[in-house]
């Protein structure tokens, strides 16, 4: 059997889930435009930039998880999924992700997003595993902080072992190892696994694959 990790926003997406959820709920008039609009801008221009400080992007983008029912959340979620999700997913990400699961592999995605954002999305593609930012909550409702590490950088590869290790297996389990990625932020990851393919690249993630020699594709 062999591993295939997929990054999902600017990746398997066209665009950013993160960020395109804090715009939904700006829209929808739950966070206030002013305010939040400059400041969810501002997280992902550090994102991109690779400067951003996850812990205080966390508090940010899950608060509004924590002042709002769980029905009321799914029922945004369900409209963001049609508005603003769908129009995402093109037909080359989803070919090769079919491709990776009807070859026997053992699929995941592994994102920094959080998995109440993610899950739903990463369903629609048929992806069995999701490795992700965990939302943390207490009773059913979410406390607006995360729980334990969360996906991003080096945490990935935390969060991909422990994952993997809860299933007896590891990296090494694995005949051969994919991640696909556009982020340099994904590096740690990318440098892990046999087979790294960067996908829409940033600069300077287009900049190291070249000079490394791996794949660079487009799912646009």
């Amino acid at each position: 059997m062999d591993l295939v990790l997929f990054d999902l926003d600017n990746t398997l997406l066209a665009g950013d889930s993160d960020f395109e959820w804090a715009q939904f709920l700006i829209a929808k008039g739950v966070l206030d435009r002013e305010v939040q609009e400059a400041r969810n801008v501002r997280f992902y221009e550090q994102y991109k930039a690779g400067t951003l400080d996850i812990f205080e992007f966390l508090d940010f983008q899950l608060a509004p998880l924590a002042r709002h029912p769980r029905e009321q959340l799914d029922a945004w979620h369900r409209e963001f999924m049609a508005t603003s999700i769908a129009p995402m997913i093109t037909d080359k990400a989803r070919t090769l992700v079919r491709q990776h699961i009807d070859s026997g592999a053992m699929v995941a995605v592994v994102t920094a997003t959080n998995s109440f954002v993610t899950g739903p999305i990463v369903r629609e593609f048929g992806i069995p595993h999701l490795v992700a930012t965990i939302p943390a909550q207490e009773n059913g409702a979410f406390t607006g902080k995360p729980r334990g590490m969360p996906a991003f950088k080096a945490g990935k590869i935390e969060r991909v072992d422990a994952w993997l290790e809860s299933l007896g297996l590891y990296t090494g389990s694995f005949a051969r190892s994919w991640f696909y990625s556009d982020s340099h932020n994904d590096l740690p990851l990318m440098s892990r696994v046999t087979d790294p393919v960067a996908v829409d690249p940033d600069d300077t993630l287009r900049a190291h694959a070249q000079t490394a020699g791996w794949p660079v594709i487009s799912l646009r």
